[in-house]
């Protein structure tokens, strides 16, 4: 059996080989975890964690309690500090391996902000930044782990691939060793040899079974060590968070100029033009007055026919920035107004005990009239739903239609700058719309009151 898969590696694995991949999944993945690659880069991680933990703990120990030591004098800062600057070093070289042997790619943390001139000014920096001091414990922490995950991983793995090999080796015992084989157990009476057929065989395939059950051993050490590098070399959940405060804080700035452009040129294409030439209109009705009266009662009706045009664009770009009944009566009012003026019948369900915010209600409010408007232009649909419910802290909208389906959030506009303003406040959009449909698409709020 040990040639076998010896062959099956060289076939199968071999780097260059032609439909290697194809070929290699056909066997189930316990039989394919010892020749993967995933596996050799991690046992590969793990004997490279002790010497490198040997050195980043040496170090670490060394520099902090020399610089412990010392602060009875002013060295001892400096000595901190720059052994705080050491295991950020440190910390980019365990990332760098975690990415190029573990496929873990952990983001850099926040840079050390220095705030003045001169080198006390980076000591200090240095020694009030939370990011070294984890990445100082890793360097505590990461060693003994690399001590137990080095020995366990490397006992599986050289057991079970000397005993899996057994049988084209066990001959060197009896030639040059003067015993018949492996000594299983020995006293002044009685001494086992692994030595028959049986015995070799035997002892292969508790090999085997070693082998296929390294890969998943050293899976799980490696794990710890995806935990320590995520947990302690990469940026902080604060600053992760500020981040995304930040970019949502820019998308809900980007957003609010692109409805005031809408607002200006809704105002400046719709109801001023139809002002002006009202005023146009009246001006030649006033100077026609006298000398035609029919024709100046002609052009004060079609003035009349422009003011209420002019009126009823006013109201839906109200209704556009917020509309009056949402306010008035809440969701369930406002939906069904916006559903009235689908171009397909809409039935709306809104289950809600009580009302969010204002700011969350506009926001669902807009994200349901922006659906319907998407079916009404696209989705070819003879028929929809809106479906509004709370479940705990979260308000959640669904919107679905019997349409031809199609629908996707990464390559159309409206329903990616929909999803960037739900992420805006911590919202979810989830788009499932195969082709030929139906669409559902469901919207998930934070319920603010």
């Amino acid at each position: 059996m040990a040639t076998h898969y010896g062959q099956g590696y060289g076939e199968w694995g071999g780097p260059g080989s032609q439909g290697a991949g194809e070929r290699a999944h056909r066997l189930p993945a316990a039989l394919r975890a010892p020749f993967e690659g995933r596996t050799w880069g991690e046992f590969c991680y793990l004997l490279l964690g002790l010497p490198i933990g040997i050195v980043m703990f040496a170090c670490s120990v060394t520099l902090v309690s020399a610089g412990a030591g010392l602060l009875v004098t002013f060295l001892g800062i400096p000595v901190l500090a720059g052994a705080l600057a050491a295991c950020r070093g440190f910390g980019a070289l365990e990332r760098a391996r975690a990415r190029g042997l573990l496929g873990l790619d952990v983001a850099a943390p926040e840079p050390l902000v220095v705030k003045g001139d001169g080198p006390m000014a980076w000591i200090g920096a240095m020694l009030k930044s939370g990011t070294s001091w984890r990445q100082l414990l890793y360097t505590l922490v990461q060693f003994p782990w690399a001590v137990f995950s080095f020995i366990v991983g490397v006992a599986f793995w050289t057991t079970g691939w000397a005993l899996l090999s057994y049988p084209l080796w066990f001959w060197v015992f009896p030639m040059f060793g003067g015993q018949g084989g492996i000594q299983l157990y020995g006293d002044d009476m009685h001494r086992v040899y692994l030595d028959n057929p049986l015995e070799i065989s035997v002892t292969a395939l508790v090999g085997l079974l070693i082998t296929l059950a390294t890969p998943w051993i050293v899976r799980g050490l490696t794990s710890v060590d995806r935990l320590l590098v995520y947990g302690l070399l990469g940026p902080s959940r604060l600053a992760t968070r500020v981040v995304e405060l930040e970019s949502d804080r820019g998308v809900v700035v980007d957003t609010a100029a692109a409805d005031l452009r809408r607002i200006e040129r809704d105002l400046h294409d719709g109801a001023q033009a139809r002002l002006v030439n009202l005023a146009m209109d009246l001006g030649l009705a006033k100077e026609k007055l006298t000398e035609d009266p029919q024709a100046a009662a002609r052009m004060v009706d079609e003035a009349h026919g422009e003011v209420k045009t002019a009126l009823q664009e006013l109201r839906d770009l109200a209704r556009g920035i917020h509309p009056a009944v949402l306010t008035d009566r809440g969701l369930d009012a406002a939906l069904s107004s916006v559903a009235s003026r689908c171009t397909v019948p809409v039935q709306v369900e809104v289950d809600l005990p009580a009302r969010p915010v204002p700011a969350i209600e506009g926001i669902a409010y807009f994200t349901v009239s922006e659906l319907l408007q998407n079916i009404s232009k696209h989705a070819r649909a003879s028929r929809a739903t809106v479906d509004v419910w709370r479940v705990e802290n979260r308000l959640l909208l669904q919107v679905t239609d019997n349409g031809i389906g199609g629908a996707d959030a990464a390559h159309g506009s409206g329903l990616a700058g929909l999803a960037a303003r739900l992420d805006a406040v911590d919202g979810v959009l989830v788009v499932d719309s195969p082709p030929g449909g139906p669409t559902r698409i469901t919207a998930e709020l934070p319920w603010r009151t």
